[in-house]
């Protein structure tokens, strides 16, 4: 059972207990799964909860998730769609701990995968503290964002606007979007900054940590996200795809870790990955002339992962064909994007 499992199971043994119906077995049940969190006391005032980070595609997102862990969780690209889990992450300090829910931009899809990434933007909105909207401060509000302010509104959460990338827009073009922004709806609290430049990123943990209800610490101070490593790993590999191929073949690409194996005598983790593509043309342009294309994707992955598991990395890429899998709602879970369930 992981962390985030046993906070459900809490939850629930929680819920039995208030309402009186904790039968004996479920009461050492509770204390099994209380004792599981392994969680140090902390101090009175302490803060815990969920923020669910929404927004139109290339919004800035996963940059501001990041900006706010200090460190490369998520992936990021130009290219549209390109988170695909609901990514979780856990910032723990002396007085609060954040839970961030990182969501696919909301768009208008075009097959079975844009559909379950919305479902999945979608469901974050529910049962959690705070939902922040990020709007980009250089490009002008749009249908769309006013589509997605419009499921903001119907929360029940405190609303936080975004106004992100700041650093990219001008005094004029700022003060146009905080007009349109404040024409979209009621907001809690509106703010602007830059994750790039770091420039308001701790006055948006303020004010999220304001808006946290008084709770306990759920997880352990050093876990820092709820995605197994495979999915990490995998993610990885795919952003350096996106920033290679660039609009070549992006929708087309999903990554699964088929195997790890760790060498205790080299110290070094060897990775075996598949890249798969819809159709024979698609694979030739990620494998490129004379393997140049799968090489440079190789390296560059390679290079973050040893980064992030702190060891040298033996990565192996193969490129297999999987006809229209972005069709296929199975597939689309099997690769564990949007909703999808693991295998």
């Amino acid at each position: 059972m992981d962390a985030f499992e046993k906070l459900e199971e809490l939850e629930r043994l929680e819920a039995l207990a208030e309402a009186g119906q904790l039968e004996e077995e479920e009461q050492k049940h509770l204390g099994q799964v209380m004792g599981g969190f392994a969680v140090p006391n902390r101090k009175e005032g302490f803060k815990s909860g969920f923020v669910t980070l929404v927004g139109r595609p290339n919004a800035g997102k996963s940059t501001l998730l990041n900006a706010i862990m200090g460190k490369k969780i998520a992936i990021t690209s130009r290219t549209a769609q390109t988170t695909r889990h609901r990514f979780r992450a856990v910032l723990t300090k002396e007085d609060f701990q954040m839970v961030i829910v990182d969501t696919p931009g909301l768009h208008k899809p075009i097959d079975a995968l844009g559909e379950e990434l919305n479902t999945s933007a979608l469901k974050a909105l529910e049962d959690v503290d705070v939902v922040a909207m990020l709007i980009d401060a250089g490009q002008p509000i749009g249908k769309g964002d006013r589509w997605v302010a419009k499921q903001v509104q119907a929360c029940r959460a405190k609303k936080i606007c975004v106004l992100s990338k700041t650093d990219t827009a001008n005094k004029e073009q700022l003060a146009k979007q905080i007009q349109g922004a404040q024409e979209l709806g009621q907001w809690d609290a509106m703010v602007g900054l830059s994750s790039v430049t770091g420039k308001n990123v701790d006055a948006f943990i303020e004010e999220v940590t304001y808006f946290l209800p008084v709770g306990p610490a759920w997880f352990p101070a050093d876990m820092e996200t709820d995605q197994p490593l495979e999915v990490i790993i995998a993610e990885f590999i795919r952003e350096k795809i996106l920033r290679t191929m660039h609009d070549e073949v992006p929708h087309a690409i999903g990554v699964m870790v088929e195997e790890m194996d760790w060498n205790r005598r080299s110290k070094t983790q060897s990775i075996r990955a598949i890249i798969y593509v819809e159709r024979e043309s698609q694979k030739g342009i990620i494998i490129g002339k004379r393997g140049a294309s799968i090489k440079r994707i190789g390296s560059e992955a390679r290079k973050d992962l040893e980064v992030m598991l702190g060891c040298k990395v033996f990565l192996d890429l193969q490129v297999k064909v999987k006809k229209n899998w972005r069709r296929d709602a199975n597939q689309i879970r099997r690769f564990g994007y949007g909703e999808g369930a693991q295998l």
